[in-house]
């Protein structure tokens, strides 16, 4: 088992307008993908991690399960879009991929 996080920083005073963005993806998008509610979650910076952080964690079985998601991801318009209703709201740059393996 693997979890794949990807996280971005919120612009200033944009933290709420980017985690309802973060939790319309989930909900719309992710769904499409297979990425459940009992297989995602997200997470907000509180103490020691910038408050703007925002971390979305997706439970995988392996990297082709994750690449398997993002080539699905490359074909849903709704994607696209989103991504660009999100973009006026993150720090430009800070999107991030980062993989784990699940020890126990």
């Amino acid at each position: 088992m693997m979890v794949a996080r990807w996280s971005i920083d919120a612009r200033f005073g944009h933290k709420a307008e980017a985690l309802a963005l973060m939790q319309q993806w989930m909900n719309e998008i992710g769904s499409q993908i297979g990425w459940s509610a009992d297989k995602v979650r997200l997470l907000n910076g509180s103490i020691g991690a910038n408050e703007s952080l925002i971390v979305s964690e997706i439970q995988i079985a392996d990297l082709a399960e994750l690449n398997s998601a993002w080539d699905k991801l490359g074909k849903i318009d709704a994607h696209q879009a989103w991504g660009k209703a999100l973009e006026p709201h993150i720090v430009s740059g800070t999107p991030r991929w980062e993989v784990f393996r699940v020890i126990a």
